[in-house]
């Protein structure tokens, strides 16, 4: 596998992303790397080690029993589960005494595996760059299914006749329509803000009925929505949205109001 890590050639899947193939028995291989993903990786890898290393100098410090030495390190432990693997901690039964040191083979082989994956298929396309687009796609339709049952909350409804069943359906595909529309919209014109925290936002803004009775008798009926707050407005001018005008109110005659009354 190392071999054939070093003789495939690399090819570009999309800025800052390569993949490579690499064939085996009746399986392939496709390697791929991330210069974003590396950055990533490496930093979050450094900060949590500088976190640890300061933890365990505070702890060699302190004058604990072995026993709470020991609750201590795996109460840092479980902060920083990815540091801990690089670091070789021991405690001396007698004395209590705690040493550590950092296991460079295991950092060298953390560091070449940093940003890098290695997906397996059966499938027998050669072209890695179409390989690692299908992966893709696979991320998008369970992320499509995700938002189903996250932000738009659908769940599942028994119906009995077919054509409910594909109203249901519709509706659901109109929903998610609407939700990748609004992504979209958002990566244009609001980059960074995504469709979950554009709707949390948008969720502010509701619709009320007011009815106020008359002296002859009569109800005024009053549809509006809510005004949005600063930061709503802001957004809304970024997407290029604008409110529709508030309905006019209504008056109901007088026999109307007396049976709403009743």
């Amino acid at each position: 596998m190392e071999q054939a890590l070093l003789l495939e050639p690399w090819q570009e899947a999309r800025p800052g992303v390569q993949v490579k193939l690499l064939p085996q028995e009746n399986e392939l291989y496709v390697f791929a790397q991330s210069t974003d993903r590396i950055a990533k990786e490496r930093s979050m890898r450094r900060r949590q080690l500088k976190w640890l290393w300061a933890r365990l100098a505070e702890l060699r410090a302190m004058k604990l029993t072995r026993d709470a030495l020991l609750m201590k390190l795996g109460s840092a432990q479980t902060k920083a589960p990815a540091a801990w693997r690089l670091i070789d901690c021991a405690v001396n039964k007698e004395d209590s005494t705690l040493t550590y040191q950092l296991n460079r083979d295991k950092l060298r082989k953390v560091r070449r595996r940093e940003g890098r994956y290695l997906l397996r298929t059966n499938l027998t396309e050669t072209d890695p760059v179409k390989l690692w687009n299908y992966y893709l796609q696979l991320v998008v339709v369970e992320e499509a299914f995700r938002t189903l049952k996250g932000d738009l909350a659908l769940r599942p409804i028994f119906h009995q006749e077919p054509a409910r069943i594909e109203a249901h359906v519709f509706i659901a595909f109109l929903a998610y329509c609407l939700h990748v529309s609004l992504g979209l919209r958002l990566k244009l014109l609001a980059p960074g803000l995504t469709t979950r925290s554009a709707l949390e936002k948008f969720a502010a803004i509701q619709m009320i009925d007011v009815r106020v009775p008359t002296t002859d008798g009569r109800q005024l009926s009053l549809t509006r929505y809510t005004q949005p707050e600063p930061e709503l407005k802001l957004l809304l001018q970024r997407l290029k949205l604008t409110l529709p005008v508030q309905p006019p109110p209504k008056i109901t005659s007088k026999q109307v109001a007396v049976a709403s009354f009743v």
